[in-house]
């Protein structure tokens, strides 16, 4: 059997698997050509939103979104989140949307490389910053680009809601990273364009998502893993399973955001639509207010448990050399397949030179 039909079997399993989750959840089947929003008590529009995990930072704009669009609706809205990958793994969210299992979720693209190809400008290992602040704004702007924009619409069914910020990422490890060549024969959990860089330093990349992440370094089969400083590595309880922790990698992360379907975007209420900039935006400082009081929760717990190995800027210039030549391969085999990606590159380097102008 080929690749190709192989490749199309699972990918019906998946989404025959999800349609099944849909109609488990909502006791009906979906009408033809699309998702069915459902309506609440006295016509309450009742959205139903996809996240895997516990209310954390990771989650703190989206609840403040769900809040806020309560208020402008006077009730009539509730964005519905489902925690635990209850409705959807994290995995699918993005079929989840377009098949209407889910009318919204958070949407990590590296879980999913290459299906909202030009997106994958932002999973560049290096491109962006280490401020966390300039690369929100930057990745807002790269996920609103009509490119990027119109493939969410065509060919998944799904809209832009908000962003989804992350802060870098560090390493927690069970054994002692100080810089490049600590990586060699390193089992590494890294994503997005990273894991080619490691591979360069010597490291055997792995794929495994946030919440598998305890019970791979926990049997052994993984050696470190990179997730959001500090707050994912709390969550996720990861300092159990650790011995060392790094200080100064600075990875920046890959992108997510919410998103929703277009069937839930045409049934809000006007009011909501024109209340969004504003939700927006707060949402977004909603995120960065969370990672700075996970961080006054977690360091000291993680400097309790753990030892602190520092990284030298000498030696993330290292990776970050690494990582330069898969900037412009990617934006190459982008326009090779009729994509626009040294347009979408250069737009968003533009756009890391903007906000970070606007930072100093």
């Amino acid at each position: 059997m080929s690749r190709m039909v192989r490749g199309g079997i699972a990918s019906a399993v998946v989404l025959a698997a999800v349609l099944a989750l849909w109609l488990w959840t909502r006791g009906s089947s979906p009408p033809p050509g699309g998702n069915q929003v459902p309506s609440g008590a006295a016509g309450q529009l009742i959205l139903n939103y996809s996240v895997w995990g516990s209310p954390r930072a990771f989650t703190a704009g989206i609840e403040y979104a769900a809040r806020e669009i309560s208020t402008i609706s006077q009730g009539q809205v509730e964005l519905k989140i489902h925690y635990g990958s209850a409705l959807s793994p994290e995995k699918e969210n993005l079929d989840a949307i377009k098949v209407g299992a889910v009318d919204g979720a958070h949407i990590c693209f590296s879980y999913f490389p290459n299906k909202v190809p030009l997106a994958g400008v932002l999973e560049l290992a290096f491109l962006l910053t280490d401020d966390m602040r300039v690369n929100a704004r930057v990745a807002d702007a790269v996920i609103r680009h009509p490119h990027v924009e119109k493939d969410l619409a065509e060919n998944w069914n799904a809209k832009y809601l908000m962003l989804v910020v992350l802060p870098n990422f560090e390493f927690m490890s069970n054994r002692r990273i100080t810089g490049l060549k600590d990586f060699q024969g390193l089992r590494v959990r890294v994503l997005g364009g990273y894991p080619l860089v490691f591979q360069a330093a010597g490291s055997v990349p792995v794929m495994v998502t946030a919440p598998e992440t305890y019970t791979a370094m926990e049997r052994g089969t993984m050696d470190a893993v990179a997730l959001p400083w500090t707050d994912s590595f709390g969550s996720y309880r990861m300092y159990e399973v650790a011995k060392y922790a790094t200080e100064g990698a600075r990875l920046p992360p890959p992108t997510c955001f919410s998103g929703i379907s277009l069937k839930a975007w045409e049934a809000l209420p006007e009011r909501v639509k024109a209340g969004l900039p504003r939700i927006q935006e707060e949402g977004m400082q909603a995120y960065f207010r969370a990672y700075e009081e996970a961080d006054q929760k977690w360091l000291p717990l993680f400097r309790q448990r753990l030892e602190i190995v520092p990284i030298q800027k000498a030696e993330r210039d290292k990776l970050v050399k690494l990582a330069e030549p898969t900037w412009r391969k990617w934006a190459a085999e982008m326009d090779s397949r009729g994509l626009q990606g040294t347009e979408i590159l250069e737009f968003t380097k533009a756009q890391i030179a903007k906000f970070s102008a606007e930072r100093r």
